[in-house]
């Protein structure tokens, strides 16, 4: 099957495309219940395989600027300052740069940061992961040891697994029926020893018990083609860290793409990933064939 698309389209960010979605999932989040005619403004970073941030929405909602990032791989400890690397392109992008320039302060929406963890290690309800957690220790370079980093970013994962935060859940139906879907692809993978038989299976467990069943009914085969792109993208992206082949030997980096490749992957996808220029991939995708 081939599952080269937009490498920005995911099941995560078209059940949240839209303010309503967004407005219930973040009120969910939060614990709170925002008026229906609070704006919500999409700002999400564009055909842009950002820092593997594949799952990434970007919103204003009630002065507050927010990210979200759906994470299904081992938990990255550099999350905090990934996503300060995301802030500072989205907030590039609200601004432009003659306005620093005035001397009128700026007025910066208030930012959160979320990170929605369904991957298959144990993880609790929730964590904050912070920016100053990667620091050098201030003893380590001559600073006293209270000194305290005039840069911070704090990142709050939550656990959207099956049977995690229930009250979350119970807030935002749409989210608990895509951690059923989720969960299903997980269990019906190792089951069958094949992806895309086992995301098959869990679309048809789910058409079968009611689960998204607007969402599957409108989206249809584009699900199962989404799903295949995204995990084998993460798939991807794992073996590349694992084995550390984004800074690894070109020989490395060559059957990485050659293995991308066989997966179905955009070229664009597997220049992030491997770091090979797009004619070295365009010429291995016409190797192969």
């Amino acid at each position: 099957m081939t599952t080269n698309r937009n490498f920005k389209d995911s099941v995560f960010t078209t059940l949240f495309s839209g303010p309503d979605q967004l407005r219930e999932l973040y009120s969910a989040l939060k614990g709170i219940t925002l008026p229906a005619d609070i704006p919500v403004s999409i700002n999400t970073l564009e055909k842009v395989f950002f820092m593997d941030l594949i799952n990434d929405i970007s919103f204003e909602i009630g002065g507050k600027l927010v990210v979200l990032i759906e994470h299904q791989s081992t938990l990255n400890p550099n999350m905090a300052f990934r996503l300060l690397l995301y802030i500072a392109r989205v907030l590039e992008k609200l601004f432009e740069s003659r306005t620093l320039y005035s001397r009128k302060p700026v007025s910066i929406p208030w930012p959160e940061f979320f990170v929605l963890y369904n991957g298959k290690e144990e993880f609790p309800d929730e964590r904050i992961s912070k920016l100053s957690e990667l620091f050098e220790k201030p003893a380590d370079i001559g600073l006293p040891e209270e000194a305290h980093p005039f840069l911070e970013l704090e990142v709050k994962i939550i656990n959207i697994n099956e049977g995690m935060n229930e009250i979350i859940m119970n807030r935002c139906k749409k989210l608990a029926e895509y951690s059923v879907l989720v969960s299903r692809i997980h269990a019906f993978r190792k089951e069958l020893g094949d992806l895309e038989e086992g995301i098959k299976k869990a679309i048809q467990f789910c058409h079968v018990h009611g689960i998204l069943k607007e969402y599957l009914e409108t989206h249809g085969a584009e699900v199962l083609n989404m799903i295949l792109t995204e995990w084998n993208t993460e798939d991807a992206i794992a073996v590349a860290r694992d084995e550390g082949l984004e800074k690894g030997r070109e020989e490395n980096r060559i059957e990485n793409a050659r293995k991308a490749l066989e997966k179905g992957l955009a070229p664009e996808i597997i220049q992030e990933i491997t770091g090979l220029d797009i004619e070295t991939i365009n010429l291995l995708n016409k190797q192969s064939h």
